[in-house]
């Protein structure tokens, strides 16, 4: 047996082991307490951070990246997509007679055929065009009143719009158990097919232009959505950009004439959409799901934060003002833009919709618009599952 007065007794200054108590009584209980954590070295750091929500595969990291680069499929340069020139408005080349109108065809099958597309003149002025209209509406709301008088040509457009918003009030929606594609869309496709060619020679009436029927119907058939998939993206939005720059290379819209192309006859265009998507409950056609801007449309939120430069009070953070929604919704596509998506998704904005809500942090509406041109280019104009839709003839050619 060992000596009790051998063993080594503890020192007045060694601090009495921690004694646990009871969290009910408060009195001692049989089980130590633990011991107190070391602090974090280097040689032992603290575990990594890692998110409840999981970003989205090759997801961007920083609000640069998303407002300039693609959040979907990113390719591997991104940055090359980040530094990347912005698209500037270019003149449109008018075509000359004599004219040689084709039916248009499909032309891009694969990443050579698009890079061959995104390299030609064709891409470059079409490109140009939308970035033309983009700048024309800046600092301008809907309301405003236009520059010029409003054309027989845009006059036109807008009396075929309205009349194909009629047709969805004569055709109401089917008895549809499924989510998505409601039958009663293929009847409203049928009629548009049956009578918009008749629709169509009001605007193509000046003379010699009735020939351009051919190649104008397929953009403008197209522009409104798939009858057999029942659905709409951002290719039909493109068609239908396509179909106005193709009437631009006519001559029928000029120049002086984008402000009210934006406003009033693509906002007829885009509150059509809207009324086929919610009655008919259309699919979106490639949609990016939570990473990207909106299921169906690209170019609106491109047009609305060109409204919103240099505005006084509004900025890019302005969406998250339930107010500001509500009372300008209707004034800046944008904001218009924004509030259908809070009314369409149920839920955190931040959740559903994260990229809107990243760029409501970029602190100027110029650098939203700047960085959508490029998007745009980058998410739809260079995209095969998109481009392989789209139509070639002789005012867009395939060179």
């Amino acid at each position: 047996m060992s000596d009790p007065e051998s063993s080594p007794l503890p020192s007045a200054s060694t601090p009495p082991p921690p004694s646990a108590t009871c969290r009910n009584c408060g009195g001692p209980t049989c089980r130590p307490s633990p011991p107190t954590p070391a602090p974090w070295s280097e040689v032992s750091p603290p575990p990594a951070y890692r998110p409840i929500r999981a970003p989205a595969i090759n997801a961007p990291t920083n609000t640069a990246a998303i407002i300039l680069s693609p959040a979907i499929n990113a390719p591997t340069n991104t940055a090359a997509i980040i530094l990347s020139p912005v698209p500037q408005p270019l003149p449109v080349p008018v075509a000359a007679p004599p004219f040689h109108f084709q039916p248009p065809s499909k032309r891009i099958a694969s990443l050579d055929h698009l890079r061959r597309f995104n390299d030609s003149p064709s891409a470059r002025h079409f490109l140009g065009f939308v970035a033309s209209l983009s700048h024309s509406v800046r600092s301008r709301k809907l309301s405003d009143p236009l520059p010029l008088h409003f054309s027989p040509v845009l006059t036109s457009l807008v009396s075929l719009l309205q009349t194909l918003s009629h047709w969805v009030d004569q055709i109401p929606p089917l008895p549809h158990q499924a989510r998505y594609g409601n039958p009663a869309y293929r009847l409203w496709h049928e009629r548009l097919s049956a009578q918009l060619p008749s629709l169509l020679n009001p605007v193509l009436s000046p003379p010699g232009l009735q020939a351009a029927e051919v190649e104008l119907l397929p953009y403008l058939l197209d522009s409104f959505g798939n009858a057999t998939r029942i659905d709409y993206g951002t290719g039909h939005e493109t068609n239908f950009a396509a179909f106005l720059y193709c009437l631009a290379r006519l001559d029928l819209i000029k120049e002086e004439d984008y402000p009210a192309l934006v406003t009033r006859v693509f906002v007829t265009y885009l509150d059509l959409m809207r009324k086929l998507q919610n009655t008919y409950c259309l699919e979106p056609a490639g949609s990016h799901g939570v990473w990207g801007l909106d299921d169906y449309h690209f170019l609106p939120f491109i047009f609305g934060s060109a409204q919103l430069i240099d505005h006084k009070y509004m900025k890019p953070k302005s969406i998250h003002n339930p107010d500001i929604l509500e009372n300008f919704s209707h004034e800046y596509m944008y904001l218009g833009c924004v509030s259908f998506v809070k009314k369409a998704k149920k839920g955190v904005f931040a959740e559903h919709s994260p990229m809107l809500d990243d760029i409501s942090g970029v602190a100027q509406w110029s650098k939203v618009n700047s960085g959508l041109l490029k998007m745009y280019k980058a998410e739809v104009l260079e995209k095969v599952p998109i481009m392989q839709h789209f139509l070639f003839g002789s005012l867009i050619k395939w060179e």
